[in-house]
């Protein structure tokens, strides 16, 4: 058994495996988006994971984990823990390999269809960015959970239904069912919408580009210059006419309702144009929140849905404590809202998003029409993690028919629309 697993054989074909599963990210990284290529590695690796050793599925599921989310291991060099950065891309390596591993836990074609099926419901530890479909979002085929499980019932049906001679009319044709019965399936996995003509929105966005290194946000002797810098992107989006300025995740590295210099400013300049910036807040605990000035007024929006690990520890309380006291400096999980919060500006509504939760189904909660989604990106990159971010983000549009605005620190600023 010990040989079996560290079979090279077995090893060599999880790795490609994998790297069809991984390769539509990296086509997107480099530019490299053509439909017909990714509709053929998706089919691909969705056949070889159905198909391959329980062993090459285990490995499967290990290059997945590295190849999808190695990036997270750059954000501990923030924490000074330098030599978590291994242990870090490992864990996410052997936590995905014995996922994948545990859809074969009966070595049938069919119920491995039906367990990896699943696999796309599940969040380990709070974390949903692994979704299969996510191979669809620029392919032939449609990304809901039909066209998924119409895919997978297609490579069941190639591999399971035998050929046989139809007798009819005194002649005996030669049928083989099992190359055109699994047509069928794929008929109803293809995406048949077409683009439609986006909506004039009458709310001029600007969405200024911001370059602010992680390791300089926080620092005191940064302060003024961030500050400089953020009331300059608001000026020149005044000047341009904007209706709406909106600034990332955090651009005002501070808890900003304790600063009611800066809330007056902020209000007093929302006279002129709208604002959304991040910001942390305080009242009742610690909020990752944004922050809306329009016309003199401000309205407080917390984030809903924590990321994992970076914002929320999510073990049981004795854990998280010994977590947060060993790795974060006895810094506690942030504090959340119950439910998202909608921005009203000339009459449009948006839902407001921070980063991670717009990646989640419950900031879609009522189908919003329009989302303002801001980040902070300057955690992972240079990687491939603001790319995983705009497919979600174009994932999440199409199911919910959603116009996502981003403004992102670190990374390019763009509007994803549903179609």
């Amino acid at each position: 058994m010990f040989k079996k697993l560290f079979s090279k054989q077995d090893i060599v074909l999880g790795l490609i495996t994998a790297a069809f599963f991984s390769s539509f990210i990296y086509f997107a990284y480099f530019g490299f988006e053509v439909k017909f290529l990714n509709t053929i590695t998706a089919f691909i690796a969705f056949y070889l994971i159905l198909r391959v050793s329980r062993t090459a599925l285990f490995y499967t599921g290990f290059f997945s984990g590295i190849f999808w989310f190695w990036w997270v291991g750059i954000s501990v060099i923030y924490y000074e823990m330098n030599y978590l950065i291994p242990v870090v891309v490992l864990a996410f390596g052997l936590g995905y390999g014995l996922i994948f591993l545990a859809t074969s836990i009966r070595d049938k074609i069919l119920v491995r269809a039906i367990l990896f099926f699943l696999l796309s419901f599940i969040a380990p530890l709070g974390f949903n960015w692994l979704k299969p479909e996510l191979l669809l979002v620029d392919s032939f085929f449609g990304i809901d959970k039909l066209s998924f499980a119409a895919i997978l019932l297609a490579i069941v049906l190639f591999e399971q239904l035998q050929s046989y001679r139809l007798r009819f009319k005194g002649f005996i044709l030669k049928r083989d069912l099992k190359k055109l019965a699994f047509i069928i399936p794929l008929v109803f996995a293809i995406d048949y919408s077409t683009p439609k003509e986006s909506e004039l929105l009458k709310v001029d966005i600007a969405l200024p580009k911001f370059e602010l290194a992680q390791d300089k946000k926080w620092k005191d002797e940064n302060i003024r210059d961030i500050l400089d810098m953020n009331f300059k992107a608001i000026d020149d989006a005044i000047a341009q006419r904007y209706d709406l300025v909106v600034l990332p995740e955090t651009a005002f590295p501070m808890v900003l309702n304790r600063y009611k210099d800066l809330i007056d400013t902020l209000s007093e300049k929302s006279e002129e144009i709208a604002i959304i910036t991040g910001a942390l807040h305080s009242e009742n605990g610690l909020y990752n929140a944004t922050y809306f000035f329009n016309k003199g007024d401000v309205q407080i929006a917390h984030k809903v849905v924590l990321v994992p690990f970076g914002e929320a520890v999510p073990f049981p309380k004795f854990i998280r404590d010994w977590v947060n006291d060993t790795f974060y400096g006895g810094a506690e999980d942030y504090a959340t809202a119950d439910k998202p919060t909608d921005f009203i500006i000339d009459g449009v509504k948006f839902r407001n998003a921070i980063c991670y939760e717009a990646t989640t189904d419950t900031l879609y909660k009522d189908n919003p029409k329009y989302m303002i989604a801001i980040s902070n990106n300057a955690w992972f990159t240079p990687s491939t993690e603001p790319t995983l971010q705009k497919l979600l983000f174009r994932y999440y549009a199409k199911k919910y028919g959603t116009t996502i605005y981003t403004s992102n620190n670190k990374s390019e600023n763009y509007i994803v629309r549903p179609y």
